[in-house]
């Protein structure tokens, strides 16, 4: 790939815990990727008008306060009114395994779990990246 890929990775809602997040941003851009990450505390439509304007080929949200049913339909229906359709959209953090079946079935590309090791996140960033192809 010869265009770094751009990433927009946030928190939403109430979940102050961001250390994994932190983690995961510095394992992508040491990998080579751009990281863009938008603190703690956003709303969803803070997150998708950001993921815009970024002009980000991925936009990733940490999430452990088990809000993700509600955040995610929230983040899909912005990104459906800005006539966004290029952008990958990834759920990490703890979910149970019910709940990321329905994720993926509303339209969530895919969701890395807690105990997800950095290099499978790299490789499908790369690989989901390369499926979707040129923008």
């Amino acid at each position: 790939m010869t265009n770094k890929i751009r990433i927009l990775l946030a928190k939403v809602g109430l979940d102050g815990h961001d250390r994994g997040v932190k983690i995961v941003a510095r394992c992508l851009r040491d990998a080579g990727m751009d990281v863009v990450y938008t603190g703690l505390h956003r709303s969803p439509e803070e997150v998708v008008a950001a993921a815009v304007q970024e002009d980000v080929d991925v936009l990733g949200v940490s999430l452990l306060s088990g809000a993700h049913m509600t955040i995610f339909p929230k983040i899909i229906a912005g990104l459906k009114a800005r006539g966004v359709d290029d952008i990958i959209l990834l759920g990490g953090g703890v979910m149970p395994d019910e709940d990321v079946v329905a994720l993926k079935k509303m339209g969530v590309h895919e969701v890395l779990l807690q105990d997800t090791p950095p290099n499978t996140i790299i490789q499908t960033i790369e690989r989901l990246v390369a499926e979707r192809g040129d923008r």
